[in-house]
């Protein structure tokens, strides 16, 4: 091989080395590039998220504000329902012994 020829072939062989760098970086800028309708895309998307959570974190306090007043009124209703079966045994107790008097002096 001439001095001619191998600079002939390196100079092919450079320019082939150059094409194929070329052409990777414009398939990589092809597929990295992000259109603007994307972007916007991308951003409306982000914005209705951020809406939909806090949405969420509303409907999750509102739940939590509910079931404490569930709660709350549930504990209340218990209490009545306590004291109001305590004075039904006191009234039920109270009629017996009532009637045990009558019976003792209608006896006696």
């Amino acid at each position: 091989m001439s001095r001619t020829e191998f600079v002939v072939a390196t100079a092919i062989i450079l320019f082939v080395a150059f094409c194929l760098g070329w052409f990777a970086n414009w398939l990589v800028h092809r597929f990295s590039r992000v259109a603007a309708d994307d972007v916007a895309q991308l951003d409306r998307m982000s914005q209705e998220l951020h809406e939909a959570e806090e949405t969420r974190d509303q409907a999750i306090t509102y739940l939590q504000q509910r079931e404490a007043e569930l709660t709350n009124q549930l504990a209340q209703t218990e209490a009545e329902l306590r004291a109001a079966m305590d004075g039904l045994r006191d009234a039920r107790h109270e009629a017996e012994e009532m009637r045990a008097h009558l019976k003792s002096q209608q006896a006696g």
